[in-house]
């Protein structure tokens, strides 16, 4: 009886936080750098991967709320570059983790049109991870609601390199010109190419920092840091975050 009171209150503060948010004024593009899995399971003198493992079913949550509020992308930084430096067991872990999420998940990402994409270099994953990810790709291509966009295996000085070099390649062949090389030219490239920039960037557990993510797509972007551990990040917080940006003033280098 007590939980089910629990969960009533908790959906009596859902609604009020969200009906203190402007619907006209949420960020269209979300990023979030999900930090915090390992202490979370460090406190609980648990393995990282349970801390890992506790925060996908955080993202279900906020991939849900996300749909509801009409953010048009959610951008999920899910496994860097760096990350591959990490103890391989870990690193086995985490690349099963897209496997598990999506295989779950899917019917539900389907059914609430949510359009699955990646942002990273999927040639250096495992079989395993890559055909799930093509398979949620594939099977949410016709779908036209939230963009629910991973960043695995991405880091971003690697995507601008790539990105110069495939510039250069149009130019020596005779496809483009020096001059007209401008930044929508650079940002077509970029693996972000057709998306929104984020208008508000999250990150968890208290770190304040890039951590080579998005370096050029984040430049005018809203910054929101929590101390709250990714594992411990409800919709409450989601909605806070969002609660803040509106209270901004972006003026985008202007007065």
């Amino acid at each position: 009886m007590l939980k089910k009171w629990t969960n009533r209150k908790e959906e009596e503060n859902n609604t009020s936080e969200e009906a203190s948010l402007d619907p006209q004024n949420i960020p269209e593009h979300v990023a979030i750098i999900m930090d915090g899995n390992g202490r979370w399971a460090k406190k609980r003198g648990l393995p990282r991967v349970a801390g890992h493992r506790e925060g996908m079913n955080v993202i279900k949550k906020i991939v849900k709320t996300s749909n509801k509020l009409g953010v048009k992308t959610l951008t999920l930084y899910a496994f860097s570059t760096e990350n591959w430096k990490r103890p391989k067991p870990e690193v086995d872990f985490l690349m099963r983790l897209p496997e598990r999420f999506l295989k779950a998940e899917l019917p539900q990402l389907i059914e609430e049109n949510v359009q699955v994409r990646i942002t990273g270099s999927k040639e250096a994953l495992p079989g395993h991870t890559r055909d799930a990810v093509n398979k949620a790709i594939e099977d949410t291509s016709g779908n036209d609601g939230l963009i629910l966009n991973f960043a695995l295996n991405y880091g971003s000085r690697h995507e601008m390199v790539e990105a110069m070099k495939d510039v250069y390649k149009e130019i020596e062949r005779g496809r483009l010109a020096i001059e007209d090389v401008t930044e929508d030219i650079i940002g077509s490239h970029l693996m972000t190419g057709g998306l929104k920039d984020p208008d508000l960037l999250i990150r968890t557990s208290g770190e304040i920092r890039l951590s080579n993510f998005m370096l050029w797509q984040l430049a005018y972007s809203e910054f929101w840091f929590t101390e709250v551990l990714w594992p411990d990040f409800t919709e409450k917080h989601f909605k806070e975050a969002i609660a803040v940006y509106q209270k901004r003033t972006r003026r985008f280098g202007g007065v």
